[in-house]
């Protein structure tokens, strides 16, 4: 970002920041409990699963190998072992095996149905593919050095290469997170989003359209870019300050109320969908799981403010200790990740377990 740039941002910022604001907000109905998330217990008419935890090894690498490291314990080694397979075996595997000679997945940089080069690097990150790997090197360098933006967006970015990205900042935040992830240079698209904060701490896709208030969906996908960077040595004090202004949008209204009166906000004005239900993967939309896991992994010490939150996600356990995938969005997925909507979903179970830790841990 250019000196002149950053200072007529930082000037901009200083006329937006106000005092923050909270009144409004209802009282909690109780004190939250403890969830009790690692003793819950899950049994089966044959009795092959003693626990919700051995369910959840049952399963696919990629979920293996994080179940290993964010709730049993298991040694570093082993869990290095068992993410290191997710590269030749099971989804990721899979996924690695679609990926055409001109380094694109489903025909194009980004598309409206899942299966673009876009989701599928975001799906693999969500998978935990080891970007070290020979696999991951070689799917990259293809995306790195093959896949323009042609056809895929406005057509002044017809000739960016992938990791340039676009111009909306929810695509560019999706965009980015990959990158960073699979170690790749996207410090254009990182010094473009901070310039596209707005005055209320977030991010917002119409803001060329002349809105001036953030979106859920946006913001969360502008922070886990931001995050990704921050921890792969992007560190600086400007990019620290927004992702923490980014944070406070979501806590000033406990990841679902409108800050002006309090009130849950039902559903998503620009895709309708209910951020109290949650889905896997999540692609570009917010939910009240997805805020949480953004918290979590952000190392962000739990207030009263997410409580309401984590009594929501801890109500939808079923009496087995699982959750369900409670939705999916529209579209085609490239490889089928859990066992359909209404069902238990394993992601859905160990991203709502690693919440429920990550908050009891400071609760007690």
């Amino acid at each position: 970002m250019s000196t002149r740039a950053g200072r007529q941002r930082s000037q901009a910022l200083g006329q937006c920041r106000r005092p923050l604001y909270s009144a409004g907000l209802p009282q909690l109905s109780r004190t939250p409990r403890e969830h009790n998330s690692d003793r819950t217990m899950h049994s089966t008419a044959g009795g092959r699963f003693a626990t919700v935890i051995d369910w959840l090894l049952d399963s696919d690498l990629s979920i293996r190998w994080q179940v290993m490291r964010d709730l049993t314990g298991a040694p570093a080694g082993e869990v290095a072992a068992e993410r290191a397979r997710v590269a030749t075996e099971g989804v990721g595997a899979r996924l690695l095996a679609l990926q055409a000679d001109d380094g694109r997945w489903g025909g194009a940089a980004w598309n409206r149905g899942w299966d673009s080069t876009m989701h599928v690097l975001m799906l693999l990150r969500d998978l935990g593919l080891d970007p070290a790997s020979d696999q991951a090197r070689r799917a990259l360098g293809l995306v790195r050095d093959r896949v323009t933006w042609q056809g895929c967006g406005p057509q002044e970015c017809d000739g960016n290469a992938f990791f340039e990205g676009e111009v909306e900042p929810c695509i560019n935040g999706q965009v980015g997170a990959v990158g960073v992830y699979f170690g790749q240079d996207v410090r254009g698209i990182i010094d473009r989003l901070l310039a596209e904060q707005l005055c209320d701490g977030g991010w917002n896709c119409e803001a060329p359209n002349g809105s001036t208030r953030s979106s859920f969906n946006t913001t969360i996908c502008v922070l886990e870019a931001l995050l990704a960077h921050e921890r792969a040595g992007g560190r600086t004090r400007e990019a620290t300050e927004a992702r923490l202004r980014g944070q406070e949008y979501f806590l000033e209204r406990r990841l679902f109320r409108r800050r002006s009166t309090g009130e849950v906000i039902e559903r998503d004005r620009k895709g309708n969908a209910a951020w109290t239900r949650f889905a896997f993967p999540t692609w570009w939309h917010y939910d009240v799981l997805r805020g949480l896991e953004y918290l979590r992994s952000a190392g962000v010490t739990p207030d009263e403010r997410v409580a309401e939150a984590i009594e929501l996600v801890a109500s939808k356990r079923d009496e087995d200790g699982r959750w369900p995938l409670e939705t999916r969005y529209p579209g085609v997925m490239p490889v089928e990740t859990d066992e359909g909507e209404g069902r238990p979903s394993r992601w859905n179970t160990l991203r709502a377990l690693r919440v429920l830790r990550w908050y009891e841990r400071t609760d007690s």
